[in-house]
């Protein structure tokens, strides 16, 4: 039976802001045993009356807040009743997570993401590429970061999420972490997928992501012009480190292949098509997608040239590819040799080989959906960028056609 039973309201005063503002926390004690937590509020130190455990003042803000605090404090009580009445044991850490909506089977937030990340970990190279475990992490590290400094808390429920919680999440990646829209956007989609596990297992019984809406913004697609491709390609450059570099990234431009299939390609991947020509054939490491791409000349002779290579030979790869960061280090002193003011990157060769190689030269956009190993055509949409000259090529035809249309009726 129950011989003590206490709450009391006080302010963190180690979490103060700079601004002097401190998180409330309730703490509740039953045979005097504790269990805090915040009530996320947070006042002024000042303002603050210990000895009474509510806010100085009658103005607005104050009687706002102590009017909160009563209300905790009411459902504190009813919850400890609801607990006794139910015949279950109530100590401190009981009457909080009733209070808190918390049942028996709820997880940690935390514990429950680590162990999705787990999961993706031993699927890396199977089911996943390295990168989407890697993504995942960084997600679980800003909401660990972000509930420490929004709630002051080292943990989190499942179930205490909920559409303000997204709301301020959201807000916290764009503003401390800086985040571009659609880099904000898939944090948030890979946060949903963690919150739909909950509510699968009826951690959750309203998803809170229900009327929040994940905007992401439509990328420009940056590639080479012609003249740009044929600039890199022309120039004679007497570091190996940046000609290596070069190589491998017009190889790119030529295949369309994404950094992570580009590394790892090897002798296997090149086929003999049913046109008696070399291709490439392999599957993204991204989606698992059939790859299947016929070998234009450029791209055979730059293979030839690395045929030998001993860095690519000792790991039975075909080119001597460096690391996707100092790839694209080196890409940018060669850009700038090349008089190129575009941000060169490993992303750029794809794109070029889809809009500048392929696209602006009459190649229809399924042939380039299915060389990209694009799974919807929607997305090889996105690289459908046409140069000033097809527009200009296509308009000529079409003025011819109704020159001759024209001159046939007169």
């Amino acid at each position: 039976m129950t011989k003590t039973f206490n709450i009391l309201f006080y302010v963190r005063r180690d979490k103060a802001d700079e601004q002097g503002n401190a998180p409330v926390y309730c703490r509740i004690t039953v045979d005097g045993k504790r269990s805090e937590l915040a009530i996320k509020r947070q006042v002024a130190l000042t303002k603050w009356q210990p000895s009474k455990g509510y806010v100085k003042g009658t103005n607005e803000e104050a009687r706002s807040l102590n009017t909160y605090i009563d209300s905790v404090r009411t459902k504190i009580y009813e919850h400890q009743k609801l607990l006794m009445d139910a015949n279950k044991p109530v100590t401190a850490e009981a009457i909080k997570n009733s209070f808190l909506g918390i049942s028996q089977k709820s997880k940690s937030l935390f514990q429950m993401f680590e162990e999705h990340n787990e999961k993706i970990k031993q699927l890396v190279g199977k089911q996943f590429a390295q990168g989407t475990h890697e993504r995942y992490v960084t997600v679980l590290k800003h909401l660990k970061e972000f509930v420490q400094k929004r709630y002051s808390l080292s943990e989190y429920y499942v179930g205490e999420v909920n559409h303000e919680f997204i709301q301020e999440f959201d807000h916290f990646l764009r503003v401390v972490h800086n985040c571009a829209n659609n880099s904000a956007s898939q944090y948030l989609k890979n946060f949903k997928k963690i919150i739909r596990l909950a509510t699968a297992k009826g951690l959750i019984s309203i998803d809170p992501f229900l009327n929040y809406k994940i905007k992401l913004k439509k990328v420009d697609r940056g590639f080479l012009l012609q003249e740009e491709l044929d600039a890199i390609q022309a120039k004679t450059f007497t570091i190996p480190r940046l000609s290596q570099v070069r190589d491998i990234f017009l190889f790119q431009c030529y295949t369309g292949l994404a950094y992570a299939d580009l590394k790892k390609l090897s002798k296997e991947h090149i086929i003999k098509g049913a046109d008696g020509e070399l291709w490439i054939s392999t599957h993204r490491t991204k989606t698992d997608t059939a790859v299947n791409v016929p070998l234009l000349p450029e791209a055979v002779a730059i293979l030839n040239k690395y045929e030998s290579h001993p860095e690519s030979n000792n790991k039975g790869l075909l080119l001597p590819v460096l690391s996707n960061q100092k790839m694209n280090a080196y890409l940018k002193e060669i850009g700038d040799l090349c008089g190129i003011t575009k941000n060169l990157s490993s992303h750029i060769g794809r794109h070029t080989f889809a809009s500048q190689v392929t696209l602006a030269n009459g190649i229809s956009l399924e042939v380039v959906s299915k060389m990209l190993g694009h799974s919807n055509i929607n997305t090889t949409k996105i690289y459908a960028r046409m140069v000033d000259s097809r527009v200009s090529e296509e308009m000529q035809g079409l003025k011819g056609r109704m020159s001759l249309k024209a001159a046939k009726s007169a």
